[in-house]
């Protein structure tokens, strides 16, 4: 697969109707909508993001086989890397879990007590594990990157232990679709059945994109960076 996958000279507005759920990497990079008939290039710089990092965020978004060589990670600018990490995070907790959950409560009051305290309590262990994980990642492992960036040595923390512990963030939401698609009572209007399965099924996938661009572009980015502070 090429490398480059998008040229900065081909217009933004282009880029986002081929792969709309590219919009959510302009979100998160501090991009609005407005974009007008400008150029990736010209969109990112107006905005302040480098457009070599919002196109590596692309490829690896959009083609999951892609895997950037360490060479092209470092010579990407990476300032925007954490912000850019901490906004997917917001996003998560603060707009589409509790979209979700919204949903849930929904479907749960059509069905019997119990069976909708088994739902309930399914999703508050995944939200539970999810805001878990997101802690641990702005509370070591982002202040451990921007350390790094400043050329200080952190021997508190180290990139290894991010790798050991970076679960599968989506897998238990692929478990809650499969528990609605078998399990789900048919008094449970198919309206309300397939808005929750189609929301969750997006969070999922874009939850392993995120997932994607921590092991692709963090991992190999942190370990050089630990190294070269280490010598």
């Amino acid at each position: 697969m090429k490398e480059i996958l998008y040229d900065c000279s081909r217009k933004m507005s282009e880029l986002l109707t081929e792969e709309p759920g590219l919009i959510r990497i302009l979100q998160r990079a501090g991009i609005p909508l407005g974009i007008g008939d400008g150029s990736i290039g010209q969109v990112c710089r107006k905005h302040g993001v480098n457009p070599d990092f919002f196109m590596l965020l692309c490829n690896i978004y959009t083609h999951e086989n892609y895997a950037p060589t360490l060479s092209r990670v470092l010579e990407t600018p990476m300032a925007q890397l954490v912000p850019y990490l901490k906004a997917s995070h917001d996003y998560y907790v603060s707009k589409r879990l509790p979209h979700i959950e919204q949903h849930l409560h929904h479907i749960a009051r059509q069905l019997p007590a119990k069976a909708a305290d088994v739902f309930m309590r399914f999703f508050e262990s995944y939200k539970r594990e999810v805001t878990d994980h997101f802690a641990h990642e702005e509370q070591l492992v982002f202040p451990h990157v921007e350390a790094l960036q400043r050329g200080e040595a952190d021997t508190n923390y180290s990139i290894a232990t991010f790798i050991d512990s970076h679960g599968n963030l989506e897998d238990k939401l692929n478990d809650l679709v499969q528990i609605i698609f078998k399990y789900l009572p048919g008094a449970v209007t198919s309206e309300d059945s397939v808005d929750v399965v189609y929301d969750i099924l997006q969070v999922s996938s874009d939850l392993n994109k995120h997932s994607l661009i921590e092991e692709k572009v963090l991992v190999p980015y942190v370990k050089h960076l630990e190294e070269v502070v280490s010598r």
